[in-house]
């Protein structure tokens, strides 16, 4: 049994903000959101989030991220680590035979899952009370440090501040994550006291007291210190989500997705991608966009919660929001699909085309300037230039339905409710009201008007008017 402590109470005054530290995001999620994938990776239940500073605020963005999955603790006052465990563990039922405690922290996003299942390894391998993660630095000032005896065992952590020179020279330095037997944590937490300079509850405190168990203590060195590094100001936060970002990508590439510039590419920890995919320079994807294999995405396109199929290019600059793009269809360049947009196999949506809840048949094209809302578009259908739904009247929202083979000619004006059968033709600059049958010309312009040798007269009154203007300033 696992049960995990994340700490999530502190304020993150350097971050100097008005938004709870924890709830600043790397990679489109809060920084508390990390360490919460990674209990639940572990299979973790319950997973406790000990909350403080803007706990309601903190509790509702995590509760609505992970349903169902968090239990939360309230640490009205910031008294010290061991005091944020303390109140996490309160409420919860006695530790049973074999059950674990990880403790994790809200503003550590890195730390891996290869490294936590290591921490079990170890403690299963020597059946120690406590395993605590650790780093080397070539520069340890202001972290606390292991000490061991001379068999190397683990004594106890010192913190730089109470260090004497010879402590200081110790360049393994304490993480503060811990896996600790449940038992033992229970027993320990009931042990420590707030005599100190701080008047704080210490967490390490609970490393000595495991050092003095007949188990002891281990720990698990990190190879890369950025595992382990918190966010405590923005420049970390960039710094980390630089380094989260680069990691991702790399295991992308490795996959067989290429990236024309990672250094410029953003994709989101719960997005899929296809092998022989490839992603231009600026390009954001986010949420669960799912994308197929051998699809092109050029520089700039951003898309959100999106769905794409095999072979399907999207060009520069295009925006796809909960939008699904099948097999071979061509988007963009600056085309924007909203919420419900549905692009079928080998269509074309061109260069400003808007599409909301509109589904574009296959084959058929919108290749510029239009906004089709509320639609349906049949197989192989025309959009000209200029096109759009009237699909709102201020009150209500009307369907727009094309049949297949439609051809709609440019700068038409389609006021729904409306049917076009299929076949049927719209002559440009139309606007239409009622519905047209299939296979027939509809035309809803008003009559063009020509009076002879008009203009030159035109001309004249309007440059006496103009005159007129200028002599009465």
């Amino acid at each position: 049994m696992l049960t995990t402590v994340i700490l999530a109470a502190g304020q993150g005054t350097r971050m100097k903000s008005g938004r709870a530290k924890v709830l600043h995001e790397i990679a489109g999620l809060p920084l508390a959101a990390f360490p919460i994938r990674l209990a639940i990776a572990l299979g973790s239940d319950p997973i406790v989030v000990v909350v403080g500073h803007q706990a309601a605020d903190v509790e509702a963005a995590l509760a609505r991220r992970f349903p169902g999955k968090l239990r939360f603790a309230l640490q009205a006052q910031q008294l010290g680590t061991g005091h944020a465990v303390m109140e996490g563990m309160k409420g919860l039922p006695p530790a049973a035979p074999h059950s674990r405690v990880l403790i994790l922290y809200g503003d550590v996003p890195l730390l891996s899952l290869a490294t936590v299942q290591e921490l079990g390894r170890v403690m299963d391998q020597g059946g120690h009370a406590l395993v605590a993660v650790t780093m080397k630095m070539a520069d340890p000032t202001g972290y606390g440090r292991i000490v061991r005896d001379s068999a190397g065992r683990v004594e106890r952590v010192v913190e730089h501040k109470d260090a004497s020179p010879a402590e200081r020279a110790i360049d393994e330095t304490n993480a503060g994550i811990y896996l600790v037997d449940g038992a033992f944590l229970a027993a320990s937490l009931g042990k420590l006291t707030n005599q100190n300079a701080q008047k704080e509850y210490y967490l390490t405190d609970v490393v000595a007291f495991a050092a003095q168990d007949p188990r002891g203590a281990a720990t698990v060195v990190v190879q890369d210190p950025m595992e382990v590094m918190g966010a405590n100001d923005r420049a970390q936060l960039a710094e980390l989500a630089a380094h989260d970002r680069a990691t991702r990508n790399r295991a992308l590439m490795l996959s067989g997705v290429t990236l024309i510039d990672p250094a410029v590419t953003y994709v989101e920890p719960d997005v899929v991608i296809g092998k022989d995919s490839c992603l231009g320079p600026g390009v954001h994807l986010r949420g669960k966009t799912r994308i197929g294999e051998r699809v092109r995405i050029d520089t700039g396109s951003i898309l959100t919660d999106a769905t794409i199929g095999d072979d399907v290019e999207i060009r520069a600059h295009s925006i796809l929001e909960e939008a699904t793009v099948e097999r071979g269809a061509i988007i963009g360049p600056f085309a924007r699909l909203r919420p419900g947009a549905e692009v079928m196999e080998e269509a074309h949506v061109g260069n400003f085309v808007e599409l909301k809840k509109a589904r574009l048949g296959k084959g058929a094209k919108a290749n510029h300037l239009a906004y089709l809302g509320d639609a349906t578009i049949g197989a192989g259908a025309n959009v000209g230039a200029g096109t759009i739904t009237c699909n709102y009247d201020g009150y209500g929202k009307y369907l727009t339905e094309i049949g297949e083979g439609v051809f709609v000619g440019s700068n038409s004006t389609l006021v729904a409710p409306l049917k076009i059968g299929a076949g049927a033709y719209v002559a440009a600059g139309s606007t239409l009201t009622d519905e047209v049958k299939p296979n027939s010309l509809a035309f809803g312009r008003a009559r063009q008007t020509e009076k002879l040798d008009r203009a030159p007269a035109l001309r004249r009154e309007a440059e006496a008017k103009a005159a007129e203007q200028k002599k009465k300033k």
